[in-house]
């Protein structure tokens, strides 16, 4: 391992090979995970992902962060990680929305997890680190905050998100009802390739 300049051994931890089943999934079938309870740096916002100064913001705020988190934690605590994918939580007040393809009535929360032993402190450290560098305000609803989302369905899709429609209604018109589940919470996307390309 490496050694750090207080003295510690540290490794690189990859949370997308540790929590393999959640970060991998078959792009074959559906399957059923119990999703543990995780933390996330998050921001909320309305509109079209390709078009709305809001999402761009949000990813402009999002990734400085988390990568300023990272390297506080590898120097301050010894523990370092890989930076998680971006993520994304997706839902309209009226969920035709998606299917008709009204993209400016698209409301999400995007993140990045975070390991359990970043403290909020040191999130505020991050803010604080990136406010200094970029114009304009941190997002009002940047923050640290724990998701449990539980008994989840998900499978991985491979192709431009315009193909997404006809695995979701697979989910949503077939797998769920015909295996006695109900929607509870969000549909919740996690992009394994950058999503701004």
């Amino acid at each position: 391992g490496n050694i750090s300049n207080t003295g510690k051994m540290y490794a690189k931890i990859d949370f997308k090979k540790t929590l393999k089943h959640l970060y991998q999934p078959s792009a074959k079938d559906f399957v059923v995970v119990d999703v543990p309870q995780m933390q996330y740096v998050m921001i909320d916002g309305m509109g079209d992902p390709g078009t709305s100064q809001a999402y761009a913001d949000a990813l402009a705020w999002l990734y400085p962060v988390a990568y300023k988190a990272k390297f506080t934690s590898k120097t301050e605590l010894g523990s370092d990680f890989v930076v998680m994918p971006l993520e994304g939580l997706w839902w309209a007040d009226d969920l035709s929305a998606f299917t008709t393809g009204d993209r400016d009535a698209w409301k999400w929360t995007m993140m990045i997890m975070q390991p359990d032993w970043i403290s909020q402190d040191m999130i505020d450290t991050a803010i604080e680190s990136v406010d200094e560098k970029l114009e304009g305000h941190p997002p009002p609803t940047l923050r640290l905050e724990t998701l449990d989302e539980g008994l989840s369905v998900q499978i991985l899709h491979v192709g431009p998100y315009s193909e997404e429609g006809p695995t979701l209604a697979r989910l949503h018109d077939e797998y769920l009802p015909d295996n006695g589940f109900v929607e509870t919470g969000n549909h919740h996307e996690i992009y394994l390739s950058d999503p701004r390309r």
